[in-house]
Order: C-alpha cells, then sequence, then structure tokens
C-alpha cells in the first residue's frame, strides 16, 4: 500500500475506522479532521454498535503529528488549529455514544498513544511498545495529557513523557493500563478484536452500553475548552528556535 487513506467498514455491526499514511502512520492535519468526521458519523449510525480504531499495516500503529506539517507551521494560529487536530478527535471518541475499541499493531509515538488511550478498550500486540517524544523536539504531551492519564496515571506519565527518547515494552503499557490485553501477533490480535466487538454487539443492551460509556468519561465534560487551551501551548512551542532546529 502506498497511498493514504481513513475509512469506515462495517461488518456484523461494528465499525472500523482505519487511517493509513506511509510510511509510519504519521498523521497530517486533513487526515486528522476526517478522522475526527468519520468518529463522529459511526456514533451516530443505527446500524453500527460498536466502533474499533485501528490503522493500516503491519507495522507502526501511529507515529503522531505529521514532521512535514510541523516543519511547515510559520505562526501561532497555524499551529494551534494543527494541535486541534488531535484535540478533536479525542474528544469525537470520548463523545461517542457507542463502545469504542483500539487495536494498536504496532508501535505507538506521541500523538497515537493519546488516541489508544481515548478508546474506551485497548488491545495491542506485543510489539506495541510506546513512546511520548514530544520533549525531545522541544514541545510536550500537553493536548493527550488528559487521555493517557486518565488511563496510566499521573506517575506512569510523567515517567513516559520525561524518559521522551525511550521507548516503554507493550507489557509495560498493560501493567499501567494503557492496553487491556496484549497478543503474540496481528492475526491473534485480529481474532481477538473482532470476537470482542461482536460479543458486545450481540450480548448486551445497547442502552446499558451507552450508560456505561457516559460513566467511563464522567468528569471530562471540560475537555472541549482544555484541550483547545492545550493546544495553544503546543501551537506556541512549536514555533520555538529549538523545536524549528530539532525538526529540519
Amino acid at each position: 500500500m502506498s497511498t493514504s487513506y481513513v475509512h469506515l467498514n462495517v461488518q456484523n455491526k461494528v465499525g472500523y475506522i482505519e487511517f493509513y499514511n506511509p510510511p509510519h502512520n504519521g498523521l497530517p492535519a486533513a487526515m486528522l479532521s476526517n478522522l475526527t468526521d468519520l468518529i463522529t458519523q459511526a456514533g451516530s449510525d443505527p446500524t453500527i454498535a460498536v466502533i474499533v480504531l485501528q490503522s493500516g499495516g503491519d507495522r507502526t500503529f501511529c507515529a503522531g503529528a505529521s514532521f512535514e506539517e510541523l516543519r511547515a507551521i510559520s505562526n501561532l494560529q497555524e499551529g494551534t488549529d494543527f494541535f486541534k487536530g488531535f484535540a478533536n478527535v479525542i474528544n469525537a471518541l470520548r463523545n461517542c455514544p457507542k463502545i469504542t475499541i483500539g487495536r494498536v499493531q504496532g508501535k505507538a509515538v506521541g500523538g497515537g498513544v493519546g488516541l489508544a488511550a481515548a478508546t474506551d478498550y485497548c488491545m495491542a500486540t506485543s510489539h506495541s511498545d510506546i513512546k511520548l517524544s514530544e520533549l525531545s523536539i522541544g514541545i510536550g504531551p500537553f493536548v493527550i495529557e488528559p487521555a493517557v492519564t486518565r488511563k496510566i496515571g499521573i506517575s506512569a506519565f510523567s515517567q513516559l513523557s520525561l524518559e521522551a527518547t525511550t521507548f516503554f515494552s507493550a507489557q509495560w503499557a498493560q501493567d499501567n493500563g494503557l492496553y487491556t490485553k496484549v497478543f503474540p501477533s496481528i492475526d491473534v490480535l485480529d481474532t481477538e478484536v473482532k470476537a470482542f466487538a461482536e460479543q458486545l454487539c450481540t450480548t448486551y443492551n445497547p442502552e446499558a452500553l451507552q450508560k456505561l460509556k457516559s460513566t467511563f468519561w464522567e468528569g471530562t465534560q471540560h475537555w472541549g475548552e482544555l484541550l483547545n487551551e492545550r493546544a495553544a501551548i503546543s501551537g506556541q512551542l512549536v514555533l520555538s528556535e529549538f523545536t524549528k532546529s530539532q525538526l529540519k
């Protein structure tokens, strides 16, 4: 595969939202916007009971922000708008009335960790190491912090964000609550994701699932404003001389 895409495929009442942007599934603004729209669309589609968020390819799940677009940012508004893209995807997952399942087949970096954390239940392979590399390029994981901290706690988030050049193992991510289950291969992961998603669709009361989803996200009603404020922080820092030199 060599063509970027974001698409929705519905099978047995499960909506599979997949993004792909070679070589490492870094996300430009347009794809972040498309992801937000598809999550919102799937959330209101009566033929879909559960949503799976996944990426294409057999390697990196998501490398976070597109460095090409980060390099092109020239003013605060452009920077803020770019990072709002991640804020919008996280808030779309949070506001979606359907249970969302993350399917992480490979490494997740930066914003990719945020996407995984914003799903309600995340499954991965043993190759799905994680890293928050933002500090190493002069910014920080500000937009995704609420979602990540909500899953792994402030102590683990502090370690992950300050050790910005270190990949933490999939086992570490599971032990700290980001991944619910870790499997030895993509084939096993896909089998388990499909079985679990379809079980949710066929076994449980949809109304109960929707109310449970609301319970999962209690106390986050202010995230619309909060994540936009965080986007402005990142939008300012990406203009710094330090960051520009690191992105060359």
